[in-house]
């Protein structure tokens, strides 16, 4: 190989190393460190919240830890129970703003509660879904946050059962609102508004999702979007806003006019979000108020403004999706309702258009096999099959090089002093022997982007949230739990707890069984390609692997299963090729090595 190449090749390797030591670093240690310091910032609000106040401030919101006290702060409810959600919505402003996803638990433990959506009035950070009608100038008002509505039909909120609230301005209009829910996640909400008056009136309605302040734990990850997001648009052309909450508080109101389209708050799994009928004009906004004491995000939706004559009704439709964020009910809701661009609601990446199609090709061998981790090693023999024919021009060339080895070693002596010949005549050989030397550099250039796009993959979509492989792995969207520091749970003791440093033993060092199986099928795949003539290379490339060790510890175990099954697929099909080509390799040398001891 030319010293030229050789460089070449070094410096690719360690700018590619540097690029994923910096990742990591900031996308994976920072976040942890963020996330470690907000907990810890919650856990003393949390304390706090509950201490007596005596003398409240403008400043300064009194809140409490009890959810019951809270609930009942907001008069009487009315109970909501599905197969996926449970909870209650309060009559005071017909207020859906408690709300559980019992599908899903915030941890794996046992008796791990089900994961929360929204949060009632009076707790910190409130977060809930609203609607109501603007009409500053009707007399009597119109119902919003505070109106104190009547329960007239149903009890308990159920797919078959829904409920009917009604509301008497007193000034001659009454406002009807019936709620259903399917059996899924979204609310549908139907208001009708009947003028008894004698003059006309004209009102708009509108919705709300308000979330009172951030949690700490939100809007941490730099590579996930949290916050405002909506599709906007008319006319078949729309396009997907997302405002993270740094954005945000920098601009704490930004509009869209649309016709259709949906609007929310989203999470890295959970979603709230408005959807007007799709064929009404509406402005949508994003707006944080109060930011100095409740930091209030909202987004909102009016719709058209409707004038009703006397003697005269209107009927309004607005829906509420609140829930998980599964890719086959995203788009049953799309095809159903005419969504637009609701599947974006998933943060697929700037490289949507490999992150969904694996995200797809995952679910499909799961359909056949129940299983995401064997689904992952079928999308790992998809890929490798894909480029199987330039992975195997590839692996020849570097195999002939490898053979080589010895003329390349006489070349350079020939011309110990003279670099320019010893470049010519190398590139003679090459072309006599049809040898590309950066052919071993292309396949693991294209593989970048698929990693990438897996990683994404898993890191956002709630199909791998608390997915299991087999055996210690309960979680592919979640680091490898076992590690070195305590014999893999032989000893028991969670390296965690250890003062000052536990946080390195369990981030920066930490050590599991899949990262050091991933670290020795990339040694040994190294092992198998020419080694670089120059020493200081050779140190380099020898340390990669340890690097490259740690640096995966603390990614997904499912990013490391497809890793080290592409690494061993690898490493089959560069040993075919150079046993067939006679080339030396460290398998056939461990063989034969294993013959003479045993004779």
């Amino acid at each position: 190989m030319p010293p030229q190449d050789n460089s070449r090749n070094t410096i690719l390797f360690v700018v590619i190393a540097g690029i994923m030591l910096l990742a990591y670093s900031y996308f994976v240690m920072e976040p942890q460190a963020q996330r470690r310091k907000a907990a810890q910032e919650a856990a003393v609000a949390e304390q706090t919240a509950g201490a007596p106040i005596t003398a409240p401030s403008p400043s300064a919101a009194i809140f409490t830890t009890d959810r019951t006290i809270a609930l009942a702060r907001g008069g009487a409810r009315v109970p909501i129970k599905t197969d996926t959600v449970t909870g209650s919505l309060s009559l005071r402003g017909a207020r859906i703003d408690d709300l559980f996803l019992t599908r899903y638990q915030e941890t794996m433990d046992a008796g791990s509660p089900a994961v929360e959506l929204f949060r009632p009035e009076g707790m910190r950070h409130a977060y809930q879904a609203q609607f109501g009608w603007n009409g500053p100038n009707v007399p009597g008002g119109v119902p919003g946050p505070q109106t104190p509505w009547r329960l007239t039909e149903g009890a308990t909120l159920t797919p078959t059962t829904p409920v009917t609230l009604t509301w008497d301005n007193g000034a001659g209009l009454r406002f009807t609102r019936r709620i259903a829910i399917d059996a899924q996640y979204l609310f549908t909400v139907t208001d009708t508004v009947a003028n008894f008056s004698a003059q006309p009136i004209a009102i708009a309605p509108w919705g709300r999702i308000e979330r009172q302040g951030v949690p700490g734990t939100l809007g941490t990850n730099q590579i996930l979007h949290e916050g405002g997001i909506g599709t906007f648009g008319s006319d078949g052309k729309y396009t997907t806003q997302q405002l993270k909450y740094k954005g945000w508080a920098k601009k704490p109101v930004q509009e869209h006019t649309s016709t259709g389209g949906w609007m929310g708050i989203t999470d890295k799994y959970w979603l709230a979000a408005l959807i007007p009928q799709q064929d009404e004009r509406i402005q949508a906004a994003f707006r944080v108020t109060d930011a100095a004491h409740a930091d209030i995000h909202s987004a909102t939706m009016l719709g058209e403004t409707h004038t009703i004559a006397p003697g005269r009704q209107i009927t309004e439709t607005q829906r509420l999706f609140a829930g998980a964020k599964r890719n086959e009910i995203l788009s049953a809701y799309e095809k159903d309702l005419g969504l637009p661009r609701f599947i974006y609601a998933i943060d697929w990446g700037f490289l949507f258009f490999l992150t969904r199609p694996i995200f797809l090709l995952i679910e499909f061998f799961y359909g056949i096999l129940g299983n995401f981790g064997l689904a992952i090693l079928c999308l790992t023999l998809t890929v490798r099959l894909i480029m199987f024919p330039l992975a195997n021009k590839s692996y020849e060339s570097m195999s002939k090089m490898r053979t080589l080895q010895p003329k390349m070693e006489e070349l350079k002596k020939k011309h110990p002093d003279d670099p320019a010949a010893q470049q010519k005549e190398l590139m003679a050989l090459y072309q006599k022997e049809k040898i590309n030397p950066l052919a071993g550099c292309l396949p693991l250039l294209l593989q970048i982007p698929v990693f990438y796009a897996v990683y994404k993959m898993l890191f956002v979509t709630i199909e791998m949230r608390h997915a299991p492989f087999f055996g210690w792995i309960r979680d592919l969207s979640a680091a490898d739990p076992s590690t070195i520091w305590n014999l893999f749970g032989l000893i028991p003791w969670d390296p965690a707890s250890t003062p000052l440093i536990g946080a390195y033993l369990t981030g920066t060092f930490a050590l599991s069984i899949l990262a050091i199986f991933y670290g020795l099928t990339m040694w040994l795949q190294m092992a198998m390609s020419p080694p670089a003539p120059d020493p200081m290379q050779r140190k380099i490339f020898a340390f990669m692997p340890v690097v490259f060790t740690f640096i995966m510890a603390t990614f997904p175990a499912g990013l490391l299963i497809y890793w080290a099954w592409s690494n061993i697929l690898t490493i089959i099909q560069q040993y075919v090729i150079m046993h067939r080509l006679k080339a030396e390799n460290p398998i056939d040398t461990f063989i034969e090595r294993l013959k003479k001891a045993k004779a």
